[in-house]
């Protein structure tokens, strides 16, 4: 396993109690950052805290859909340290079925959770970075962003808007010492999965060429590589970590 150097680095980890944002987080502890984990599951929070015992890790309960919450946290944070690392990750499936059956209120708070969420994250926090002319923002997009899943419109809808926004953010800070990318993992085995019917879950399996679902932990080095300092050019782009099942 590639070591990183995440020494004297602080991370903002949404999503962070379970799954992709779980595992980032405790891969970043290892390197030797300082780990902020955002979820709004309170209980799940304490728990993992409590398990893992790092004094480097804290936890925040944040709706990353509501900026005046996300807001106010960060100015907590960058009160005491500076926000180095910006992985956004809290994500919402919700559930599956053709867009002109699909409940408006659900609809919407999927597109909140999963475009608004990204969006509130990087311009409450994208200031403090442009003060440091440093900062690495990853954002946790999805496949289903660039090829549009059936059944799936308003999480296909949110996760090509945080694509869209992914490329306009880095284009916007290209001349300073701030990357931000995107990732679009296939399906992993992660509680997600669990707001999908059994059908939509075959069907996804069955479009990925190697024939088995992501591993966390393969996610989880590509994030790493992309909120290193290692990562000193590549900016505005999607790395596609999909087992071979986009064409673009």
């Amino acid at each position: 396993m590639h070591k990183f150097d995440f020494k004297n680095r602080t991370a903002v980890v949404t999503g962070g109690a379970q799954g992709f944002g779980l595992d980032i987080a405790k891969r970043f502890l290892v390197s030797g950052a300082k780990v902020f984990i955002w979820d709004i599951d309170e209980q799940l929070l304490k728990s993992v805290v409590d398990e893992i015992k790092n004094p480097n890790l804290e936890f925040n309960v944040v709706d990353v859909a509501n900026y005046k919450d996300v807001e106010k946290n960060v100015s907590q944070i960058i009160a005491k340290t500076s926000i180095d690392i910006l992985i956004n990750n809290a994500g919402l499936t919700g559930p599956t079925g053709p867009l002109w059956e699909y409940d408006v209120e659900t609809w919407n708070k999927i597109v909140q959770v999963n475009l608004m969420g990204t969006f509130n994250c990087c311009r409450a926090v994208v200031p403090n970075m442009i003060k440091l002319n440093y900062g690495r923002i990853v954002n946790i997009t999805s496949v289903a962003g660039k090829d549009g899943n059936a059944n799936a419109s308003a999480y296909s809808s949110g996760k090509a808007g945080a694509i869209g926004l992914t490329k306009s953010l880095g284009k916007e800070l290209a001349d300073k010492n701030i990357a931000v990318n995107a990732v679009t993992p296939a399906g992993a085995k992660t509680r997600i999965l669990d707001q999908m019917s059994k059908e939509h879950v075959q069907r996804m399996l069955s479009k990925v060429p190697r024939g088995r679902f992501l591993e966390i932990h393969e996610l989880t080095s590509l994030i790493c590589w992309l909120s290193s300092e290692e990562n000193s050019f590549s900016t505005a782009a999607v790395f596609d970590i999909s087992g071979g099942r986009s064409t673009y």
